[in-house]
């Protein structure tokens, strides 16, 4: 059993930053790949980044340039800092991680219950 579990969402006000935390525990070892997903209202569910088990981040390209994706691989802990955020980076996040991947690829097998962020135009 694999546990992830999303802090830091809530409301913020257009140009404004959030610090995303997720920690991993159970079943599940340390240094793998973990990442971010996002569902915004009425939308479907979309990839927001993810970091490799080098340390090596991937953005999406709408996040690209305003988010940063880190981890702590004693404390199992992955981060996302988002900055100058708009309206358009609202929705639900979602901690996802990776047991089988490396570098690039990114297939989100586990996820958390997700954290809600809103930003206020």
């Amino acid at each position: 059993q694999v546990q992830l579990v999303e802090s830091g969402g809530g409301l913020v006000q257009s140009g404004g930053s959030l610090r995303l935390s997720c920690a991993a525990s159970g079943s599940i070892r340390n240094n793998i790949a973990m990442g971010w997903y996002r569902q915004p209202p009425g939308k479907k569910c979309e990839y927001v980044a993810h970091i490799s088990t080098d340390g090596s981040p991937y953005y999406s390209v709408s996040v690209k340039g305003r988010c940063t994706i880190s981890r702590d691989n004693i404390e199992n802990t992955v981060f996302l800092q988002m900055d100058n955020l708009g309206p358009e980076d609202s929705g639900v996040y979602y901690c996802t991680a990776d047991p089988q991947s490396a570098g690039i690829l990114y297939l989100a097998e586990h996820w958390g219950r997700g954290t809600q962020v809103t930003v206020s135009s």
